[in-house]
């Protein structure tokens, strides 16, 4: 790009083969739009249904179980092979749609484009689709249009073009065709307009050097594209989980196996115990639950504005150790605002909400009721409204309120906004009067100027740079009266000058001249009297403030990324104390000249990075990533794509975002609000708890199947439970309890802790052994009550197994709510505050009770009817541990012994 920006036109009209004032012939344009395609940006390949369908059978625990359904229908269990097949194709299924939702193809950077351009061919002016334009093509611009493709300015006029969703500035460029620019960089390219970005001023012709994915756009799309999609932690952990289940299942069924032919027993007998080993170590429900217990946390986060779009994700964000945000629109409110005002040699402060033009001026918080008619304020407001092409607009909302926003120049919309919070407008004050002429902005001269007469007296008004202006002035307005310009008061100006800028304030001088002799820019601007300067910035969102102190008692570092000033920069971070004492700054020029190592060694010690590109988004990304952060990384326009689609968790924002963003995000906050963030943080840490504790549940029982199984081998017992009784326990019984376990509550100091290692085993924290004491203690109390059933009823072989059923289940039920916290045991915890628990045990209680007592299901499971004394043997043996544990709690609160553990857990 830098040749073309660099070019003069008469070489460029050459090099593209076309006519500044007849544009291309149609023979041509058709040419090559066959050569180069659509002026479009290609689209990733959806995926089809049946290849994302097929995809949910690879998975190494589905496998396992195809391959059980195949022996169990070999051995003649056919009750067992068909309740297999329908649990992996309901798995299949579920899995498949909460995929297909979030499978979705790169289309929005064509929604970006706009449908329509008006180009010049053949000598005639017409309007064409925007995807027909080719290299070469003369485009004309107006105020409102989308710029269509990448294009040389050839003439304009008051051409300012909103850049931010490319390059993050917030303010409006104004665009100069006749100058040359050597720099490739986009927001340096005055001479060119770039295709997405947006005409907010003016009117222009242009030659299109770029189209598609060669455009600016395309090159980023291009980025966002080739950034491949990382696992997330908790796939990583539940693959790996996967494949050590299914490893300890093969190797315990083949010593089944093997042991039993050893011993000469029945092979069919023992390929049956195989397969009910397999069957046991698989918990079967687990890919469903951990599906849904997220697709209920999707649910939450919905409802508090969040939305997700890549569903495990919502994990993710929960062991975040970074936030790089972009400043614009996602920490402020992208609605520039004058906050103070300097006249008179005092500062004074003006309040009031982005664009609603209601507010108060204030000095030393001292209200400025009415303003004095020859106050040197009110002058400057009368100027600063005169001197000013925008407009305040209402918008309708809900239930009858007003919205505001403005059209034209942010800069000078602000100012307007400000001046009607004194109810002064341009229309009034031109009552009686005539505006001559407007000197337009110029960036050269830095400033704009209009004349107006006043009963045939010509005054000149005048808004710019403010050294700029202060240079031109040989008075200064002083308690609405005109003074000479001293030395002395010229310092004091730019001493007031420097103080705002190092504040972050975009400012503009506010100047007159009377008597002017004519309209001409020597007349107007030279020998004016100094009003006042105007301090505009764009203000942080209020609820910012919060969010980042909460992310900061999370152990989570906000990181403030954006391609505004440095000064801004900081000003902003150090407001919502992003900054602290110490913090670094590093500015995109010096981001560039370091390498991924150099910025690796800094990286932990930057809060700031100012002026920088999507690529530097990028590569500070990444150098987050290789220093083992959790990185999430939210914004709002297409520079921020690229990094968002590499960040560990992208967050766009859904109102002010480009539908680019937020094809590449992770989560999209509905209302743009960063305070959001924090609460769907919290929900990502809750929705792992959850699944830790589901686990926890699942496999202790999964564990507790297969010694209780194992252990009936190794006695020469015959087999404790059939495939298909184990298959309904681990579906059926387990499933309602696991699923409610997946809703519990926050703990109390979830936002307290630091985030976990985003390589952190989900067994972590003593998880494992949990799960193993607590299956030993399961099978020991199944095993238990199988050999009770089967010697107290004359070795019947189906009473035994009903009360090893019962007894498995009614064990599982209890440990459920011991499993609600991973520090408090089920005599120290509310055992009603989980509402759909309750439910679920209920649920589960009576399922079991129909397969014990409903004729039809005890032939598919082969049970019988309990006795009384028997029920009470069950009830007697699983009560045992509980009561141990029992009598533990109180000796703890009796004893008062504030470091107690209990191998129970």
């Amino acid at each position: 790009m830098d040749n073309i920006t660099n070019l003069d036109l008469t070489q460029l009209e050459k090099r593209l083969a076309t006519n500044f004032d007849s544009g291309l012939k149609e023979s041509t344009a058709q040419q090559r739009l066959n050569k180069d395609g659509k002026n479009e940006i290609k689209q990733q390949k959806s995926v089809s249904p049946i290849g994302l369908f097929i995809d949910q059978f690879k998975d190494a625990m589905v496998i396992v179980l195809i391959f059980a359904t195949l022996i169990s229908g070999l051995l003649g269990e056919y009750y067992d092979s068909i309740t297999i097949i329908i649990i992996i194709v309901l798995n299949a299924v579920l899995g498949f749609f909460q995929e297909f939702k979030a499978e979705k193809s790169l289309q929005a950077l064509a929604k970006m484009t706009s449908p329509k351009a008006t180009v010049i061919r053949g000598g005639k002016e017409q309007k064409i689709d925007s995807s027909d334009i080719v290299v070469g093509d003369i485009v004309l611009l107006s105020g409102g249009d989308k710029v269509p493709a990448d294009i040389r300015l050839i003439d304009s006029q008051n051409l300012e073009i909103d850049e931010s969703a490319l390059t993050g500035e917030s303010v409006p460029v104004l665009k100069k065709h006749q100058k040359k620019v050597k720099s490739a960089v986009i927001s340096d390219a005055v001479n060119c307009g770039f295709m997405g970005t947006s005409v907010t001023k003016g009117k222009a012709r242009g030659m299109v050097f770029a189209t598609g994915m060669k455009t600016a756009m395309g090159q980023i799309a291009h980025m966002i594209d080739s950034e491949g999609n990382e696992p997330t932690p908790l796939q990583v952990r539940l693959n790996q989980l996967g494949k050590v289940l299914v490893s300890i299942c093969l190797l315990v069924s083949f010593l089944v196996v093997l042991l039993g032919i050893y011993r000469g027993e029945n092979i069919y007998k023992m390929f049956l115990a195989g397969v009910s080993l397999a069957v046991a170590a698989i918990p079967e429900g687990m890919p469903a639950i951990v599906t849904i217990c997220l697709a209920l946390g999707v649910q939450r986060m919905l409802k508090r504005r969040a939305i997700v779009r890549k569903l495990p994700a919502v994990e993710t964000l929960g062991c975040a150790t970074v936030i790089c945000s972009d400043k614009t629109g996602t920490l402020t409110q992208n609605k520039m605002t004058v906050e103070k005002i300097y006249v008179d040699g005092k500062y004074i402060d003006v309040t009031g909400e982005g664009y609603t033009p209601k507010g108060r001026f204030l000095y030393k918080n001292s209200i400025l009721d009415k303003l004095n008619g020859k106050s040197s304020l009110l002058q400057l407001l009368k100027i600063a409204s005169v001197c000013n092409n925008s407009k305040v607009i209402k918008i309708a909302k809900k239930l009858g309120s007003k919205n505001y926003d403005i059209q034209g120049d942010p800069t000078e919309g602000a100012l307007n906004v400000c001046c009607q919070k004194a109810d002064i407008t341009k229309e009034e004050e031109l009552i009686g009067k005539e505006l001559v002429s407007e000197l337009p902005f110029d960036s050269d001269r830095k400033m704009m100027s209009v004349v107006v007469r006043d009963k045939n007296k010509l005054t000149g008004y005048t808004k710019g740079a403010p050294d700029i202006i202060l240079s031109k002035c040989k008075k200064v307005l002083m308690s609405g009266i005109e003074m000479p310009l001293t030395s002395e008061r010229q310092r004091e100006i730019e001493s007031a000058i420097s103080r705002l800028a190092n504040q972050g304030y975009r400012t503009l001088a506010i100047s007159y001249k009377s008597n002017v002799i004519s309209s001409d820019e020597k007349h107007v601007e030279d020998g004016m009297t100094f009003v006042g300067l105007t301090a505009i910035f764009d203000p942080p969102r209020k609820e910012v403030f919060s969010a980042v102190a909460k992310c900061r008692s999370a152990g989570i570092r906000t990181i403030m990324i954006t391609g505004d000033h440095k000064a801004t920069a900081v000003s902003i971070a150090k407001q919502l104390k992003i900054l602290p004492p110490g913090g670094r700054v590093v500015t995109g020029a010096e981001l560039s000249e370091y390498s991924l190592s150099r910025l690796m060694d800094i990286i932990d010690d930057v809060y700031v990075f100012a002026r920088v590109s999507p690529e530097h988004k990028l590569k500070i990304v990444k150098a987050l990533k290789e220093k083992g952060h959790t990185v999430a990384m939210t914004g709002d326009g297409v520079n921020d794509g690229p990094a968002i689609k590499a960040a560990d968790i992208g967050i766009a924002m859904g109102i002010t975002g480009t539908e680019v963003t937020k094809e590449a995000a992770s989560l999209v906050l509905s209302d743009d609000n960063f305070a959001t963030i924090v609460e769907a943080v919290e929900e990502g840490r809750n929705i792992y708890d959850n699944i830790r504790k589901f686990i926890r549940f699942l496999l202790s029982c999964n564990v507790g199947e297969i010694m209780t199984m194992f252990l009936a081998m190794l006695m020469g017992l015959p087999l404790p439970l059939k495939p298909i009784q184990i298959l309904w326990i681990n579906l059926v019984t387990d499933g309602f309890p696991a699923l409610a376990l997946g809703v519990e509550k926050p703990e109390e100091d979830i936002m307290k802790r630091k985030p976990r290692k985003k390589n952190q085993s989900v067994f972590s924290d003593g998880l494992d052994f949990k799960i193993f004491s607590r299956g030993l203690i399961i099978s020991i109390i199944t095993l238990s009550l199988f050999i009770i059933g089967y010697r107290t009823s004359n070795q019947n072989i189906e009473v035994a197994r009903t009360m090893a059923f019962v007894s498995l289940i009614v064990t599982q039920l209890v440990h459920v709510f011991d499993c609600r916290s991973e520090n408090k045991t089920i005599f120290e915890m509310n055992i009603f505050s989980n509402f759909y628990l309750i439910a679920a045990v209920s649920l589960s209680t009576l399922l079991m009770l129909a397969v014990i007592y409903v004729t039809p299901l005890q032939k598919v499971f082969s049970t019988v009817p309990l006795t009384m004394q028997q029920w009470v043997m069950i009830f007697g043996v699983v009560a045992i541990p509980y009561i141990i544990q029992m009598l533990v709690v109180a000796y703890k609160y009796l004893v008062k012994k504030p470091h107690y553990s209990s191998f129970l857990e």
